[in-house]
């Protein structure tokens, strides 16, 4: 099954138009015709069965013929990840996560962070193209980059866990995990955690956690933690 994406439609509607760059990609690219049968998703858990009734290259219209709708998860995974220096770096985290499953991302600036900016938009659409080509019906919360100290003085529910470098007493994640609890983990930029900012999360009722003997990259170790939470929950 091939699967589109269009964050606009609901249950309640009969037919929608798909934007231009996706109606030429449909009519053009794919080479769909009228009558053809097409798959889509809002990304809020709905699986769409839709007809083409116009096979227009800038206003490929459908009819939604029948819907589905998936459960959510039961455990909601949340990482806050600083972004690397690299963007294709993040990119394939953000493209790894979602394939895997993850729910919500938040990129967070850190003292060692040595990138502060990034790309939003095309965050977004890398995360779009996973959601389809691993067939989620529920894309991942993509939110706008904050501070790490605005970051941890948020109240979240469930488990709230930081991955760091530093030799402390620490459980591996797998073991400090409890079966369908909401997560929120923090994992560093290239430079790790500052002591300071260690210590805050402390303070905030974080559980300092280890995904492995090994030194992972950001990236590597965000992708670690997000498997290591769905194979648990699957």
């Amino acid at each position: 099954m091939q699967l589109f994406y269009n964050p606009t439609i609901s249950e309640k509607d009969t037919s929608f138009v798909f934007d231009k760059e996706e109606s030429k990609h449909v009519i053009k690219v794919l080479r769909k015709k009228e009558s053809d049968i097409l798959f889509v998703t809002n990304g809020l858990g709905f699986l769409f069965k839709t007809e083409i009734a116009l096979a227009s290259d800038s206003k490929c219209t459908v009819t939604i013929l029948s819907f589905e709708k998936e459960e959510p998860s039961k455990v909601q995974l949340h990482l806050a990840v600083a972004p690397t220096k690299m963007n294709e770096r993040y990119e394939w985290f953000l493209e790894k996560a979602t394939e895997i499953g993850i729910q919500e991302i938040t990129p967070i600036i850190c003292e060692h962070s040595e990138r502060k900016v990034i790309k939003n938009d095309r965050f977004q659409k890398i995360i779009e193209s996973a959601m389809k080509q691993s067939l989620h019906y529920y894309i991942p919360k993509f939110n706008e980059p904050i501070t790490y100290k605005e970051f941890v003085k948020k109240d979240f529910n469930g488990q709230k866990f930081i991955a760091h470098c530093e030799e402390t007493n620490k459980k591996s994640l797998k073991e400090a995990l409890i079966l369908n609890e909401n997560i929120t983990l923090l994992i560093g930029p290239e430079g790790d955690f500052s002591t300071k900012e260690i210590k805050l999360a402390l303070e905030n009722n974080y559980i300092p956690v280890s995904l492995g003997k090994t030194r992972l990259r950001t990236e590597t170790a965000a992708v670690v933690a997000c498997h290591s939470v769905a194979l648990l929950n699957e």
